[in-house]
């Protein structure tokens, strides 16, 4: 007669500190067993086979190239000059890098963008608010870094008054005002002083803003205008994030039906506004290389940005070829009328403030 063994089930797993007052707290973890729980890090994330390491930033438990938990790439936190240097290129020129597919993206595909960050495709591509402050950024630092030298052009001729000779010759010295000569006995300044005082502005805030306008009025007219250039520069990046909300508010009796968040427009402006700044910037350097073709690029340049908005409002909305240029021709009119107001009040803030 023969007896069959009972089944032999798995041994019990006795967990330290089970069964017992007391567990030994510094002790080390035999080869292959679970690493201890990093604290405010869950038990699931840690549980990783022998030879894991942890994450230096989370202290969770790295099996990869990168955290899980947050993401940190998995490095030595000392770097020999060829590592950081491998580490600095990939960073720009690397496939994952998002900053080319992103400018590719945004110069030859109107209104992709949008549609990708609307779908929830949005981690491959760099965030449009961040994408439109930096090239902002780096359209007004380019364009304020332009030194515009005023020159006088001078016509030699012979006694027939025929001219024989042309030359440009930089201008020394602020250009002769188009105000007034000073009277007899009274200096520039006074001039000025004596002008300036004349400006009596009749509307609101009137107590306040004439003092305001008077002082503007003597360090315009103290330099010619170079601090006002320079501050109506160094403002408008401001005036056209103002800008931006008001387009897409007119955008929103554009595309009443069918309804569109007011959101959806105003991602669309902020992506083309930071297609203009891109392209502009490209066309900038390109006629700087080609002088000859210098009208050629402009004009180039206009022709591709009027296509592109009207491209990119087909791309987003999804509507057919004569009602989106209906509709861009009267967007174009509120951008008329908007920019003259942004210009307008840009100006009287510089001055003012300056």
């Amino acid at each position: 007669m023969s007896t069959a063994a009972p089944p032999v089930g798995p041994e019990p797993v006795v967990l330290p500190g089970a069964g017992s007052d007391t567990a030994p707290s510094d002790a080390a973890p035999e080869a292959g067993a679970a690493l201890p729980p990093a604290r405010g890090v869950p038990a699931a994330q840690v549980t990783a086979p022998a030879g894991a390491v942890r994450c230096d930033n989370c202290g969770a438990t790295v099996t990869q190239k990168y955290c899980g938990a947050c993401g940190q790439r998995r490095e030595p936190p000392l770097h020999s000059l060829w590592h950081f240097t491998q580490v600095a290129v990939e960073d720009v020129t690397h496939a994952d890098s998002r900053l080319w597919r992103t400018l590719a993206a945004l110069l030859f595909k109107p209104g992709f963008l949008t549609r990708e960050f609307l779908a929830g495709r949005r981690a491959r591509y760099l965030p449009p608010v961040r994408l439109y402050l930096v090239l902002s950024v780096a359209f007004f630092v380019w364009a304020g870094t332009g030194q515009h030298q005023l020159r006088v052009l001078q016509l030699d001729t012979n006694d027939a008054g025929v001219p024989k000779s042309v030359q440009l010759t930089p201008l020394e010295g602020p250009p002769d005002s188009p105000f007034d000569a000073p009277k007899p006995g009274e200096s520039i300044e006074q001039r000025n002083r004596r002008e300036c005082g004349m400006i009596n502005y009749q509307g609101p805030w009137q107590a306040r803003l004439t003092p305001a306008i008077r002082d503007a009025c003597l360090r315009i007219r103290a330099d010619n205008g170079r601090s006002l250039s320079a501050a109506y520069l160094h403002n408008m990046p401001r005036a056209l994030f103002l800008f931006l909300p008001l387009l897409a508010a007119a955008m929103m009796l554009l595309y009443w039906r069918p309804r569109h968040y007011y959101v959806e427009h105003l991602l669309l402006f902020v992506h083309n506004h930071a297609f203009v700044f891109l392209i502009v910037m490209l066309g900038w350097a390109a006629a700087t290389l080609v002088p000859p073709a210098r009208h050629l690029i402009n004009w180039a340049t206009a022709l591709y940005v009027l296509w592109y908005a009207y491209r990119s409002m087909r791309v987003t909305y999804g509507q057919g070829r004569w009602l989106t240029l209906g509709k861009f021709v009267v967007l174009s009119f509120f951008y008329f009328v908007f920019g003259i107001l942004m210009f307008l009040l840009n100006f009287l803030y510089s001055a003012v403030t300056m």
